[in-house]
């Protein structure tokens, strides 16, 4: 087993109830796509739409987890979690995801199982509702979250169905991961289930310029009516949290003296951020540099539903990768703009980089934009952070022929990613930043949606041209369990 050196400055800088572990979404692990009573999702049409998908794979059966998921809870438990963030299938639940469709005993089976299993290895659940994956039926059916009125009654009941079953066993509830991506990326570039843009090239239906904001009115508000429910109905019995989780990135200026830069810098961070996290824990409402630039295509909340968002989620969810140089544009923006009117750059006027490449373009390891982005948003929101994702591809992986059963793949650009960020983390807690927990994306390799099997983000490799999808750890997987053994208070290293 390899050793590792770490810096004792840092040592216990983490509470000592830090929970730290691995986060996946279903559609990208489980598998079993059509087994067991399970509906359609927007990604099971989308992995069976020929040119959709990088590679020309689906999500039929990736990482078999939910045939595997005894033996990878029994691999969670070896790497040393003490938590484990997924999602459920909401379509496998509920498979034609209506009010008053019927549930699907088999789908509550499953996740009942697996949340046992955990439990019973010592690993605390934090379990996502929804991660992408809109039931097919609900999307023929009225065009799924483009519709308010009809959408948020069908999700109420879906979240009560998940509290009322699951809700004994589980005390961390995240509604929706990264409301921001899917919208942008199904609905403004078109390159994500269920597919819709302006671009006609690409798209068949779609408005880039009014869709994306829309739907993200209808996850905010339907995000916390589900949290009103829960708070008022479920947790004084059951004890539990409810959160969202949000996407952003650092934006830094291209050129740090020219006040158009700076400001441009956060426009960006409130276009991608702020958007979702004003509303939720600010003022209830959008940021003016949206309105500003967007007018009437930016929905209004009621002041009711103000009331309803703000203060809704319980704590800070953080999904976060990297960091990007942006520059102002003089230019009127684009109608289908959703950046904040910028130019994002790898490197900044003086030529310096954001960070080393990984093997995912957009994706290089920049932990100084990762310390500056856990104290803006401390600073803005003063609201308890949850670490839900972050972690990076590496150069190579795809490579890899294990010898044998325990063979580990060494992946030194995925150890210095962790290490170089989770310092970062370190050094926010000892400031008085309160972060709570830490999931590194992701336990397996997986099926990254439209990249398919070409993004290889897990702790632990997967042989995905084998049926058996056996998997193999990385030299990660131990390293983070030591470093976290000398971060966390009264840990053993």
């Amino acid at each position: 087993m390899a050793q590792f050196e770490f810096d004792s400055s840092i040592k216990g800088a983490l509470p000592a109830d830090f929970q730290w572990g691995y986060a996946t979404a279903a559609p990208q692990i489980e598998g079993a796509w059509n087994k067991d009573g399970k509906g359609l999702s927007i990604w099971d049409t989308f992995g069976h739409t020929p040119d959709k998908v990088k590679d020309g794979s689906n999500a039929d059966d990736t990482a078999r987890s939910y045939d595997l998921y005894k033996q990878d809870v029994a691999r969670m438990k070896r790497y040393g979690v003490t938590a484990y963030r997924f999602s459920l299938s909401w379509s496998r639940i509920i498979p034609l995801g209506g009010k008053d469709d019927p549930v699907n005993e088999q789908g509550i089976e499953f996740y009942s199982k697996l949340i046992d299993e955990l439990i019973a290895n010592g690993i605390t659940p934090f379990v996502t509702l929804f991660h992408w994956d809109t039931p097919q039926a609900l999307e023929d059916r009225y065009g799924g979250m483009l519709d308010k009125e009809k959408y948020i009654p069908d999700f109420n009941r879906y979240a009560r169905v998940c509290f009322e079953r699951l809700g004994d066993r589980v005390k961390q509830w995240i509604t929706y991961n990264e409301p921001g991506v899917y919208t942008l990326a199904g609905y403004a570039a078109g390159v994500h289930a269920p597919a819709r843009s302006s671009f006609r090239d690409l798209n068949e239906e779609g408005d880039s310029s009014t869709e994306p904001f829309i739907v993200a009115h209808t996850e905010l508000l339907s995000h916390a009516y589900a949290a009103k429910i829960y708070k008022e109905e479920f947790k004084p019995q059951q004890k539990g949290t409810i959160m969202i989780t949000l996407h952003g990135n650092w934006n830094e200026p291209w050129d740090e003296s020219d006040p158009k830069d700076v400001e441009a810098a956060q426009r960006a961070q409130e276009f991608e951020i702020a958007w979702f996290a004003d509303p939720l824990y600010k003022t209830g409402d959008y940021p003016a540099s949206m309105r500003a630039q967007l007018g009437d295509r930016l929905p209004r909340f009621t002041p009711e539903e103000s009331r309803l968002v703000l203060g809704s989620s319980e704590a800070y969810g953080m999904n976060s990768y990297t960091a990007f140089y942006v520059r102002h544009r003089d230019a009127e923006p684009d109608i289908n703009d959703h950046k904040g009117n910028v130019e994002v750059s790898d490197t900044n006027k003086h030529g310096v980089e954001r960070g080393i490449e990984s093997d995912t373009p957009w994706l290089r390891t920049s932990p100084w934009g990762w310390g500056k982005l856990l104290r803006w948003i401390w600073d803005r929101y003063q609201t308890p952070i949850f670490i839900t994702e972050n972690g990076t591809t590496a150069k190579g992986e795809h490579d890899f022929k294990p010898k044998g059963p325990d063979d580990v793949l060494e992946d030194p650009h995925r150890i210095d990613f962790y290490k170089s960020y989770l310092s970062e983390v370190a050094k926010a807690s000892q400031e008085g930043v309160v972060i709570k927990s830490y999931f590194g994306w992701t336990f397996t390799d997986n099926w990254e949606w439209a990249a398919g099997f070409t993004d290889r983000f897990g702790a632990t490799w997967v042989d995905f041209d084998d049926p058996e999808k056996p998997r193999y750890a990385k030299r990660s997987a131990y390293f983070l369990r030591d470093f976290f053994g000398h971060l966390i208070k009264g840990g053993t290293n």
